[in-house]
């Protein structure tokens, strides 16, 4: 049988709709196509006739591949598709990333210089992905191919759901090939299709005349030429599967039941017989047997491993010289059974799965299993510490082999790497499938220490409903004679586990368990990991003295943890010790994130290292406001590739905007911050910026955007009940007080103040400890003792409390009849909020009239400072007000009519009104009441009447110096 490039039969509609998605991939529209269908159906082939495609109009094509031996190395098929990129020299200049470049270090490995965050989650990789391959795309389309994802890790399916549900603006074309069985990639596939992201083409087998053709374009000849006979067995024995038929063709070419002469005659034996699905395997052991009994062997030790295998295991394994070795591979590659497979050139493949499961049809369980372990053993020596995937091959064949011991502790360790990679999913199914296989096993404190790992990853995932967290497991192994200091450490991850459920008796339960097991006499190792749970838990706890308790307990965790050198439990507890310190003293506070810091330093722990620089810049901006140190800590996460913990401080830098009153630049980041969150499912970062994002709207008395926005921060349910005294306090009190409802705000600010007390917030602005303290001492229910209570702690030094909580101070000092140092205490609280002009204004506002009640300070100018400011912002109700209570205290009120913006801010606040004004400036020309009038279209009597008003207004004593002051006015 002549071979040449053989046509795709059948597939002209799903080849249209690949040149659709294509095209439009070229036009900058973005898309995806599954191709799914059972082994032979014809995916790979089709997906190749895409990349041709692609290739011939310039696209720049990327593929990658799940295969059996990886489909517990997540995001393998991505790293294989971006090295191609880099062989091929057309990776974009790596630096046009950004951060994102060491994101994608993890995937490819000249990109990593040692300071990439490795543990990094699919979705914020399937950011750097997509921008990666837009990138490259741009000006030209690109064609990213994944193959065989019904093997893929969650990870990989993890990314795989972000490109889809973000290609459709981007110059990128998706093409996935699945089995049609019930797998998590198939799932995947059908919701995509469901949500528009994707298109699941399922491809159905060839008919009778489809194999016909088939046929005759492989064996060059018309359709008619086939005869009957050869096409009817063909289509009934394949059951119209492209590569069985094309394998039985082949097999009948070679065993001379077929003859293809050069004159377009095809002629078939009388007794052609063809089975299905033994005619496959006997097509692929008649071509096998060819090769001879050596040759064979080395096929088979090589399908033991996969449908991807390395050369030099298969030759270490076999003991065999490489002449022979060569020689098959040789042979393989002219008999179609095998073929190079990139992107390492010691890999090669069998040209189809069936392949190598029809080589292993003829092994007993035990030949395998002999096979599989020698295997395992050749790859140990060659690769010794089993790096990488090498430790998951080795797991694979030895679990083959009959050796669950050596295939858990492979496992066990394939997990543990994955967690500290970021590869939560895969870590947790690994330590799972380990402790399975360990149910046997007799030693049980490395069964005790596999299940606290897979408790962890368990937890880390959410997967708060698996059967490995039951407290009878526990039991189960102390009853096989598990010392009770291990039994305890269970006890501890079972805190760990519920507490991060958020089932806080469970976790309390565990915790008591972990404490009568350890007695008093346990060393810092079990305890610094005790401690600080139970630290952690504490601070969910309502009672008083819960935060003294939960400072004991994390500095004992934290002291323990460096004796033991457990850095990780160590940096972990300086910075609950940070984050308890902001109640009392805020240079503690620092000092303990600078310490938790230092020891992520030391101990090259560069996310813990990013966070704790968060947690302390944090902390410098509460105090004082400055965010220049939290810009710091974001370019040192964009620098290590920690990108939700940069976009953690983006959200505090939006907020910072809206009590800077900085508006525009918090409304372009909060929607930075919205988009982002929601692209990369950042956890409980919506409701944090869906809440800042209703303080802007209520900071500027938009309350129809404010409601709005709290009704979608609701949809949150629970995991919005933190932000509940910050919406509250931050956004509906001060909604209340621009539209000077006094009553609204008292009882809004009280709502704020019940949710604190009901679960204890670690935000100190939501007013408790500022300006709910200075609406309690207006309205007389607060007193020096509140005040006294509330300057006890640190928050109320945090500069955002602190202008109210000094505004409160000066209302009592003037109520006690301490005139100058109520006033004195004012202008204190307006240095203090020089950086708020919002907030300052209003304190101004809602001081002056107890002031002017009690007779202290200058209500009328902080009145026309207030009214000047809200008419400006376009705050009526507050500007209106203002003017309101000018008018009772007998100051002249500048009227807000149309041009009166036109008078200058400083000579507004003297009261001059807008026709004062324009008398004003007339004067600098020294001309008389009459012109004056003339000009303006009043009486000269009222002209008379605006200058004697302007001379008293400005204190000029006599007319020339008030035509000075105006020439003054006018170079101004």
């Amino acid at each position: 049988m002549r071979t040449h490039a053989p046509k795709v039969v059948g597939r002209d509609g799903e080849i249209e709709q690949l040149h659709d998605l294509l095209a439009a991939a070229r036009s900058g529209h973005g898309g995806a196509v599954f191709l799914t269908g059972e082994p032979g159906i014809g995916k790979s082939r089709l997906a190749a006739v895409g990349t041709t495609e692609a290739l011939d109009h310039g696209m720049v094509t990327l593929r990658g591949r799940v295969v059996a031996i990886g489909t517990t190395v997540a995001f393998r098929p991505f790293s294989e598709a971006l090295l191609s990129l880099i062989r091929r020299g057309e990776m974009p200049d790596p630096e046009v990333l950004g951060p994102y470049r060491r994101v994608l270090a993890r995937l490819i490995p000249d990109w990593d210089d040692g300071t990439a965050e490795t543990a990094v989650s699919a979705v914020v990789l399937g950011e750097a992905i997509l921008r990666l391959l837009g990138t490259a795309g741009r000006d030209r389309g690109c064609l990213l191919v994944l193959e065989d994802l019904q093997g893929a890790d969650p990870e990989t399916l993890a990314v795989v759901e972000y490109l889809l549900d973000n290609l459709e603006d981007q110059p990128i074309a998706l093409i996935a090939t699945v089995r049609s069985e019930r797998c998590p990639a198939e799932v995947v596939a059908q919701l995509a299709d469901q949500r528009g992201t994707a298109t699941l083409t399922e491809l159905r087998p060839l008919d009778r005349d489809q194999v016909r053709e088939l046929a005759a374009n492989r064996l060059e000849v018309g359709p008619e030429a086939v005869p009957d006979q050869l096409a009817d067995r063909l289509w009934t024995d394949s059951a119209g599967i492209p590569f069985i038929a094309e394998e039985l063709l082949q097999e009948a070419s070679r065993s001379g039941q077929l003859l293809a002469g050069g004159d377009g005659v095809v002629q078939v034996a009388d007794d052609l017989r063809m089975t299905i699905p033994a005619a496959v395997v006997h097509s692929i052991n008649s071509r096998t047997d060819q090769l001879g009994p050596q040759s064979r062997e080395l096929l088979v030790l090589a399908a033991v491993i996969g449908h991807r295998f390395p050369l030099s295991v298969v030759r270490q394994a076999s003991a065999i010289d490489e002449r022979q070795l060569l020689a098959t591979l040789r042979a393989g590659l002219a008999a179609q059974l095998v073929g190079p497979d990139e992107p390492v050139p010691d890999w090669y493949a069998f040209r189809h799965p069936l392949t190598a499961e029809a080589l292993l049809a003829g092994l007993n369980p035990t030949e395998r299993a002999t096979l599989a372990g020698r295997c395992a053993d050749a790859i140990e020596l060659l690769h010794p510490g089993l790096p990488g995937e090498w430790s998951l091959m080795v797991a694979e064949l030895a679990e083959t082999g009959g050796n669950p011991a050596r295939a858990a502790r492979l496992f066990a360790e394939a997990g543990r790497r994955a967690f500290d990679e970021g590869s939560l999913g895969s870590a947790a199914r690994l330590l799972d499938r380990a402790f399975t296989l360990l149910a046997d096993d007799p030693d049980v404190e490395y069964r005790a220490d596999v299940l606290g790992s897979l408790l962890l990853a368990l937890g880390e995932t959410g997967q708060f409903e698996h059967p490995a967290a039951r407290p009878e497991l526990v039991d189960h192994l102390a009853s096989r004679g598990l010392d009770s200091r291990n039994v305890a450490r269970l006890h501890v991850r079972l805190a760990e586990f519920n507490y991060s459920a958020s089932r806080w008796s469970a976790a309390i339960s565990h915790i008591g368990s972990a404490r009568a097991l350890l007695g008093p006499e346990a060393g810092d190792a079990d305890l610094a990991p005790l401690e600080a749970i139970a630290a952690a838990v504490e601070m969910t706890r309502t009672s008083p003295g819960r935060l003294k308790s939960a400072t004991e307990l994390a500095t004992r965790a934290a002291e323990a943890a460096q004796r033991a050198n457990l850095p990780t439990v160590e940096a972990d507890a300086w910075q609950l010790l940070g984050i308890l310190a902001r109640e009392h003293d805020l240079e503690q506070s620092i000092r303990y994130f600078q310490r938790a810091r230092q020891v992520a330093t030391d101990n090259n722990m560069g996310l813990q290292r990013v966070v704790a620089h968060i947690f302390q810049a944090g902390t410098i901006y509460l105090a004082d406001g400055d965010g220049t140190e939290l810009e710091t800590a974001r370019q040192q996460a964009l620098k290590i590739g920690a990108i939700p913990s940069a976009y953690d401080v983006d959200r505090i830098l939006a907020q910072q905007a809206v009590l800077r009153a900085e508006y525009d630049v918090a409304a372009v980041k909060i929607e930075e911050c919205l988009e982002v969150t929601r692209r990369l499912k950042l956890g409980r970062g919506a409701p944090y910026v869906l809440v800042t994002k209703a303080m802007l709207a209520g900071h500027q008395c938009r309350r129809a955007a404010m409601e709005q926005t709290l009704a979608e921060l609701a949809e949150y349910g629970e995991r919005a009940s933190h932000e509940l005294p910050v919406s509250f306090g931050l956004a509906r009190t001060f909604c209340a007080l621009l539209e000077e409802n006094r009553e609204l705000a008292e009882n809004e600010m009280a709502q704020a103040l019940a949710y604190d007390a009901q679960n204890p917030s670690m935000f100190h602005l939501a007013g408790k400890n500022g300006v709910g303290l200075l609406l309690g001492v207006l309205a007389g229910r607060n007193s020096w003792e509140h005040l006294e209570a509330v300057m006890a702690t640190a928050a109320s030094r945090m500069r955002w409390n602190r202008q109210f909580v000094q505004l409160a101070h000066a209302v009592l000092l003037g109520r006690d009849g301490r005139a100058e140092e109520a006033s004195a205490m004012v202008d204190e609280a307006l240095q203090t909020a020089e950086i708020y002009p919002m907030a300052r204004h209003l304190g101004l506002r809602l001081v002056a009239e107890q002031a002017a009640a009690d007779g202290w300070g200058d209500p009328v100018l902080w009145l026309r400072l207030a009214e000047e400011h809200f008419h400006r912002a376009d705050v009526p109700a507050v500007a209106s007000a203002c003017r309101s209570m000018l008018r009772q205290l007998g100051a002249t009120v500048s009227q807000r009519r149309s041009g009166s913006d036109q008078v200058p801010a400083h000579l507004r606040q003297l009261g001059i009104t807008t026709r004062e004004y324009e008398v004003c400036l007339l004067l600098v020309d020294r001309i008389g009441n009459k012109s004056i009038a003339s000009r303006l279209h009043i009486s000269p009597r009222t002209v008379e009447k605006h200058v004697a008003s302007l001379m008293t207004k400005t204190r000029q004593p006599d007319r020339e110096a008030l035509s000075s002051f105006a020439r003054t006015v006018l170079q101004d």
